[in-house]
């Protein structure tokens, strides 16, 4: 599935979108351009400064797009669509053309950050898949000739169907023709550019085909008994990590077991056909809402637990003019009208967005975000976050002591919510300090208890 990624997460009350990190783990969001009612790009730009989103992939080099882009302060992800691929292999004077006036005539004004070559090449119809390693290198090539290497990355989405085994994960392996031809070289040339695996991994596909015996909680990041592997042991409790670890352990198994990952498309669709079990706004919600509080507040996946946990959302908006199921026109986070298609309740980090009935995104509070305390998290974990924010943190916790103003309520989850944002505040917020080892998440709504008021850092 061809997507725009901008980086976007979702916020409460679907609140804004916003790139954010958790131990540098990143959302973003995919903004696909297969429609003929989507709002101009200078419109679409606004909205993502709005939002609070400051990355964005796209599945071209559109002039009308990177030009909007230009000094918003919006990372890009741009890329070379297949049909070139075959042109690129052949000759590096087209690439070295291409990325001067596809990428370098923008710069610095339109912040390109990666390419992606192609996308999900191995299933392509138009069998490309043998130009892909080479125009890679041709690409990197040319990045060198311009020294654009060290501030560009470069890369390849490919899609899950890439592995022969994915179940269980740690038995994950790639298909035996590909290994040799282009898997092993594409994973040797990331290797060198320390540039990442881009794959696209979607929950929904695996769950719609065997409904009867995966678990719907485990797919859409609710609470469940979890899956155990029997290759290695580690416990499960989303079909996503299961997916991503399946990755891992393929490209362990060729000798690549260094190379990162960015899950490039992931999302859930809003609606589908009768045949498409698990579609639908409200699993659409849950998986979208699900995977941004676990990025957010959890670790890497089981096998790579230290790994941040890189993903982007599929996708801006739902697009009219793609083809095939039902689904495949709405994965959108929004409606072209930029009204959102379903609440996600957990946010990150930026602006509010409409409610669904309202007509324009809500444009207070830009940039205002809070940390609070997870309450799903045990008691020790909550106290050990509070003594640390406290004390050695140097938060102000006058506010929260017996008689202060924030002292009611009188609960550990009150209290070490008002702890952990003046801790986050006074750090600037930054990456990694609304964090306390899962116990705390961002949200980008006023908390609310009692009548205590939580400082902003404005």
């Amino acid at each position: 599935m061809a997507i725009f990624v901008l980086s976007l997460l979702i916020l409460s009350s679907f609140s804004a979108i916003s790139f954010t990190y958790a131990d540098s783990g990143m959302i973003g969001v995919n903004y696909g351009r297969i429609a003929d009612n989507l709002p101009a790009p200078a419109k679409v730009v606004e909205l993502l400064k709005t939002q609070g989103i400051n990355r964005v992939k796209l599945y071209d080099t559109d002039t009308s797009v990177l030009t909007a882009l230009a000094n918003s302060g919006i990372k890009v992800v741009v890329s070379l669509p297949n049909e070139n691929l075959s042109a690129a292999a052949k000759d590096q004077s087209y690439t070295d053309n291409w990325v001067q006036e596809n990428v370098k005539k923008y710069m610095p004004a339109t912040d390109i950050e990666a390419i992606a070559v192609g996308n999900e090449v191995f299933v392509d119809p138009r069998n490309t898949t043998t130009y892909l390693v080479p125009a890679m290198k041709n690409v990197q090539s040319s990045l060198v000739k311009f020294n654009l290497d060290k501030s560009i990355k470069i890369s390849s989405p490919i899609a899950l169907s890439a592995l022969a085994n994915s179940y269980p994960p740690s038995a994950g392996s790639f298909k035996p023709d590909l290994i040799e031809p282009v898997i092993k070289p594409m994973l040797d040339l990331l290797r060198k550019t320390s540039s990442h695996l881009m794959v696209n991994a979607y929950p929904f596909f695996a769950y719609a085909a065997n409904a009867d015996k995966i678990s719907l909680d485990y797919a859409l990041f609710k609470e469940n008994a979890g899956n155990v592997d029997s290759g290695n042991g580690l416990k499960y409790n989303s079909l996503l990590d299961a997916q991503i670890d399946a990755v891992f352990a393929a490209m362990a198994a060729v000798g690549f077991n260094d190379v990162k990952l960015v899950v490039t498309e992931t999302g859930w669709p809003s609606a589908g056909d009768e045949n498409e079990i698990g579609a639908g706004s409200a699993n659409a919600a849950a998986y979208n809402g699900g995977l941004v509080k676990r990025v957010l507040t959890g670790n890497g996946t089981p096998l790579k637990p230290n790994e941040p946990l890189n993903v982007y959302l599929f996708a801006l908006f739902n697009e009219n003019q793609k083809t095939g199921p039902t689904s495949e026109r709405n994965y959108g986070l929004f409606y072209p009208n930029e009204n959102k298609v379903y609440d996600v309740p957990f946010t990150v980090k930026s602006t509010p967005v409409s409610d669904s009935k309202e007509k324009v995104p809500v444009k207070s509070r830009v940039g205002q975000t809070w940390c609070v305390a997870n309450g799903k998290t045990n008691k020790e974990k909550l106290q050990e976050g509070l003594d640390y924010a406290c004390g050695e943190g140097g938060a102000d916790c006058r506010p929260i002591q017996p008689g202060a103003t924030c002292y009611n309520p009188e609960s550990l989850e009150a209290h070490a919510s008002y702890a952990f944002n003046s801790y986050y505040q006074k750090n600037a917020r930054g990456v990694g300090t609304c964090d306390f080892g899962g116990a705390a998440y961002v949200v980008s709504q006023p908390p609310k208890y009692g009548k205590c008021e939580f400082p902003t850092g404005h």
